[in-house]
């Protein structure tokens, strides 16, 4: 009897590609395991709108009706414990085995440990819903937290904190905050902001100790300064997850390598979302590892395709967004892609960064401003980039130029 097709991560990238099975006509087995109790949620709202809501909840991709619908099989707080890729077969924790005819990893990332004795249980990590609850429980007006960590996880925690009367405070080990793939001008934007709501950053504050006696947590900075808090959350980064496809001999290389087809070393196994790298073709096939949400959504949807033969390659410019107070970010691209930068300024205190590369190519744009001032510059940005275009420089910098003029040149 044939396996079907197997999932092993039940976030947003597993359960797209589980809908888009069934969307393209599959009808045989589609298993989808995951190891929450949840169904297949987005993670976007976690530090955001769950975070302040009356009531969280999660951000359910499909309900129980749905996937009963499909007769898509859901395994919830299910581990898988290995891979057996010369059976095709599925190890679960607990006892079980599943049979496949195509496996797909959707294992996600996990986030980056704080290597630091002295870490309790008012020292947390944001990456579930679960982790929403048990922050919540700390987030009361008056109340305090630390957030190690100048990312972006961090600093939307710490404006929806803000948000609930919390008081704030940032350490960001590094110069500056958003030093990854964020240009310095924009994160000063962002900093600017969280100050004028608030929040305390310290940028250049590496943490020599931590005490967390169950009570409070005491936070020793290089210099000597001591922080305490009621809590402190821990956002230094993600790593993907491996593990599994690692014990299966599986080829690694920043995260799960796959080629342009989301296709393992193994031709039965695939990957797709946080914990894979790939090459992209815009940028002349540099291998790379996206952690965000649209990359899991659309190669969640791609890895189905690619499972059935489709054969479709990746083709997606990469692009990140960020919600924090009454600003919005934007990215199109890779930023470090270019050697030289044009300033859009878009009014309403919004303004677009363009990265050009020296051939002349748009490569990356990165925006700032309130609400969606930047949405539709950004947009046109991306296609731009797509397209491989070589804008004119003078022109990009024109308010009074269009982009979609640019794109239709």
């Amino acid at each position: 009897m044939s396996g079907g097709m197997v999932i092993i991560g039940a976030g947003e990238c597993g359960g797209r590609a589980a809908l888009t099975l069934r969307e393209l006509g599959y009808d045989g087995p589609v298993t989808l395991i995951g190891d929450e109790p949840h169904l297949p949620y987005e993670r976007p709202p976690l530090s955001k709108d769950a975070m302040v809501a009356d009531a969280p909840a999660v951000k359910a991709i499909a309900s129980e009706a749905d996937l009963v619908e499909k007769t898509i099989t859901h395994l919830r707080s299910v581990t898988v414990e290995s891979v057996d890729s010369v059976a095709k077969r599925v190890k679960l924790a607990g006892g079980g085995e599943l049979a496949y005819d195509k496996l797909l990893l959707a294992t996600g990332a996990a986030p980056r440990k704080l290597p630091m004795p002295g870490l309790g249980k008012r020292c947390v990590y944001l990456r579930t819903f679960s982790d929403v609850l048990a922050i919540r429980q700390h987030l009361k007006p008056q109340s305090s937290i630390a957030v190690i960590g100048g990312g972006f996880i961090g600093l939307e925690l710490a404006a929806s904190a803000r948000r609930l009367g919390v008081d704030v405070i940032v350490i960001e080990a590094q110069p500056r905050i958003l030093m990854r793939g964020v240009p310095a001008e924009i994160a000063a934007v962002v900093h600017a902001a969280h100050e004028a709501h608030g929040a305390k950053i310290l940028c250049g504050a590496g943490i020599a100790a931590i005490n967390d006696d169950g009570r409070k947590v005491r936070l020793t900075l290089a210099d000597g300064r001591m922080i305490d808090a009621d809590l402190a959350v821990i956002g230094i980064g993600a790593v993907p997850r491996t593990d599994l496809a690692e014990a299966a001999g599986l080829r690694i290389d920043n995260g799960i390598a796959v080629d342009a087809m989301l296709r393992t070393s193994d031709p039965a196994i695939f990957a797709a979302g946080d914990c894979c790298s790939f090459p992209l073709a815009v940028y002349g096939g540099r291998r790379v590892r996206l952690e965000a949400w649209r990359s899991a959504l659309e190669q969640g949807t791609l890895a189905a395709k690619n499972m059935l033969g489709h054969e479709e390659p990746v083709s997606a410019v990469p692009w990140f967004w960020s919600d924090q107070y009454e600003l919005t970010m934007q990215i199109a691209g890779l930023a470090d892609e270019g050697s030289g930068t044009v300033r859009r300024d878009l009014g309403e205190n919004a303004f677009i960064l363009l990265h050009l590369a020296g051939d002349g190519r748009l490569v990356a744009a990165s925006g700032v401003g309130p609400d969606n001032a930047v949405a539709r510059d950004i947009r046109l940005s991306e296609m731009l980039i797509a397209k491989g275009a070589r804008p004119d420089p003078a022109a990009l910098a024109s308010p009074d130029v269009k982009l979609k003029k640019l794109l239709s040149g």
